[in-house]
């Protein structure tokens, strides 16, 4: 593997806590354990750019592993060694239960030697309580005692054993200040090879999505879904890379497993992990309605209660699936949570509780080329560095900077400070450093659209109290307000219900005199800047449209003062592109559309959402009478418009608009320039 800048840059910063990733793959197929093991034995001997030194450190980890890993078929090879040495050390996942025999006390059970019944004292379960709830993968020294077995019948204990995983506590210290030395896209990049993935093969909205995927781990008490097509590495991050993170697959999740257990005093697994992960959740039962609420409980507030006392945990719930159709199938016939078990399906109590819903279809099915050869860094530091990060806040950057629109409700606010937190300390672990507004605005528009799509799904249920899904956001005080959608909801070229940035605006054309001149919808863009006139980017420039825009634009320097108050259009340029959505190109008699889209990017105000304008003005000043107003209504709902903005003079052809139609669409009508501009902007 020939090194990269970002490799020299992480080998310069991270010395000797990165790995070669194509290492961990080569050992981790042949050996019976999770990567993090692999890359546990590897960062030990192993982190170093050295060729020697890596092949010396190759040498000690393929013989560690070889000598102390438990294929099939050996297991009573390693009880023979234990017999006959007294000791023999291997690497298993060892799993302690209290028992309630006679005798009473911990047992332990190593699954590779198919052991049930495994002496282990209790300090060493005290030690590590996370022996009781689903077990870790340790290096054990596995002794026989003949004296033990002859008195008890259990011949073999535990005799020392060392959690695979690192301790120390500055490592927040070393991951701060290597930082320093990347730019905010070499992080990205470097963290995504962490986990083992190439960068170059993944667009930008599939990176973001992976890096979403890690926020539970840095950020208490997270809740999200993540459903999309099979073979996207779903579970992999929460069972390979991280010894905090616990995966149920399958099966019955009780109150007992999950929370507490009442006759033990046991703490479950919320209390024990990180982050707790559902995977395949749709094949999930859960015990009783009364786990629901109690999942809904400490969903909310962190805490849960069984018998007297009041319970605090820390810990995230993830749940993934498959959706066995496409995203655009799954939205006709239902909603995005269809694939849930039926006590969470429908429960919008519980969807609202949900921080997060990341769309698993933005990321590829993964193969070989998504796969890196670089270097990342070791899985057990990386690790332990989100664990840390845990204990730490982000959203006192937010303060000040960033501003919330008006529909996001206080669970709504909650969700995206929580998210915008733990994309930040993914970005910046050290708290003092200053977080760029791109970075912000960055964080700010993934965790609105995730926390979106969950509002969306209530929507879709039927809840009125959801209505309201338009989040928006500013930045700074004086910043324009800018609206985040769910892009699965609509394309780029339909019309959505959210507002449009300023400057932008739907217009349908009546078409004009000229037999190819038809009906047609399009949008109008404009951008102003410093200077001065009107600047058309369409090559060839439609004269109709041209015309159009003249006029627009000599009614903006008449009537600027009704229009946009004190400031001058004179001293602006306006850059202008007509997009065209049907056959129709000429783009005739847009003169309203384009004289509102011009004062909405002077004002920095968005014109309303599902709004398409229709009327031309003349030089005077007039709006010109429009021929055919029911065809343009008609292809207004055709074309998903929620509200359409006409010339009150086409209020009598609407007449003879059909029942149907007019019950599809919210006709307005205005009587001049300002009138039409004060009904299309958002207040």
């Amino acid at each position: 593997m020939e090194l990269d800048p970002l490799d020299l840059k992480a080998a310069e910063g991270f010395e000797g806590y990165i790995v070669r990733k194509d290492l961990v793959r080569t050992f981790a197929r042949q050996f019976p354990v999770p990567t993090y093991v692999v890359e546990f034995m590897l960062g030990r001997y192993c982190a170093s750019t050295d060729p020697e030194e890596i092949e010396e450190g190759l040498e000690i980890v393929q013989r560690q592993l070889s000598s102390r890993t438990v294929r099939a078929g050996e297991e009573e090879l390693f009880k023979a060694k234990a017999y006959k040495n007294g000791t023999v050390k291997l690497i298993d996942i060892v799993h302690v239960r209290f028992s309630s025999d006679k005798d009473g006390g911990y047992i332990a059970s190593l699954p590779s030697l198919n052991l049930n019944k495994v002496r282990i004292s209790d300090k060493l379960v005290d030690d590590n309580e996370r022996l009781l709830t689903g077990g870790f993968y340790a290096e054990v020294t596995l002794e026989y005692d003949a004296i033990i077995a002859e008195e008890k019948g259990i011949a073999f204990g535990i005799k020392d054993l060392r959690p695979i995983q690192l301790s120390k506590r500055n490592v927040l210290d070393i991951l701060a200040e290597a930082r320093k030395s990347f730019t905010s896209e070499e992080w990205i990049d470097f963290l995504l090879r962490s986990i083992g993935l190439e960068p170059e093969a993944l667009d930008q909205r599939a990176k973001n999505a992976i890096l979403v995927r890690l926020v539970p781990f840095v950020e208490r008490n997270y809740n999200m879904v993540e459903l999309g097509p099979r073979g996207t590495g779903k579970s992999h991050l929460f069972q390979q890379i991280s010894p905090y993170a616990h995966l149920i697959s399958g099966g019955n999740a009780t109150i007992a497993k999950m929370f507490v257990n009442n006759s033990t005093g046991q703490k479950g697994l919320v209390c024990q992990y990180d982050v707790v992960c559902f995977d395949e959740i749709g094949g999930i039962s859960f015990d009783s309605k009364e786990g629901i609420n109690i999942m809904k409980g400490y969903m909310e507030s962190g805490e849960f209660s069984r018998g007297k006392e009041s319970i605090r945990a820390d810990g995230s719930m993830v749940f993934v699936g498959n959706f066995d159709v496409d995203v655009d199938h799954q939205q006709r016939v239902g909603h995005l949570f269809g694939p849930l078990p039926q006590e969470m399906r429908d429960d919008t109590a519980w969807m609202d509780r949900i921080h997060c819903y990341l769309p698993g279809w933005d990321i590829p099915k993964m193969n070989q080329e998504l796969t890196t050869d670089h270097f990342g860094l070791v899985s057990d530091f990386f690790s332990e560095c989100l664990s840390h990060l845990r204990f730490q806040s982000r959203v006192s950057m937010m303060q000040n900077r960033v501003h919330l629109g008006g529909a996001l409700s206080g669970r709504d606010t909650n969700s995206v400070n929580k998210t915008v937190s733990g994309l930040l300390k993914l970005m910046y672990p050290d708290p003092e450093s200053s977080v760029s507004d791109e970075d912000l605005e960055w964080a700010t528009r993934i965790a609105l659209e995730v926390r979106r799509r969950v509002k969306e799904q209530q929507k879709r249920i039927g809840s009125a109290e959801f209505r309201n899904t338009h989040f928006s956001y500013f930045i700074g005080d004086d910043g324009v307000e800018q609206f985040v959608a769910t892009p699965e909801l609509r394309s780029d070229n339909e019309i959505g219900d959210d507002p449009l940035e300023p400057g932008q605006i739907w217009a349908i054309s009546e078409g004009g005199s000229d037999i190819d001149d038809n009906a047609g919808l399009y949008r109008i863009e404009v951008n102003e800047g410093p200077g001065s006139g009107v600047k058309i980017l369409n090559n060839p420039v439609p004269a109709a449209f041209k015309e159009s825009m003249r006029y627009a634009e000599q009614n903006l320097y008449a009537r600027s003062t009704q229009l946009i108050g004190d400031r001058d259009p004179r001293s602006h340029e306006f850059t202008v592109q007509l997009r065209s959505f049907d056959a129709a190109k000429k783009g005739s008699k847009l003169g309203v559309s384009a004289l509102i889209a011009m004062c909405s990017s002077l004002l920095k105000k968005p014109i309303k959402g599902g709004l398409i304008v229709v009327g031309e003005i003349n030089l005077g000043g007039s709006i010109e009478p429009i021929m055919n107003a029911v065809n343009i209504a008609e292809l207004a709902v055709e074309k998903g418009a929620s509200s359409l903005l006409m010339p009150v003079t086409a209020r009598r052809m609407l007449y003879d608009l059909s029942d149907d139609m007019a019950t599809k669409v919210d006709i307005q009508f205005y009587q001049d320039a300002k009138d039409a501009l004060l009904k299309a902007i958002v207040e």
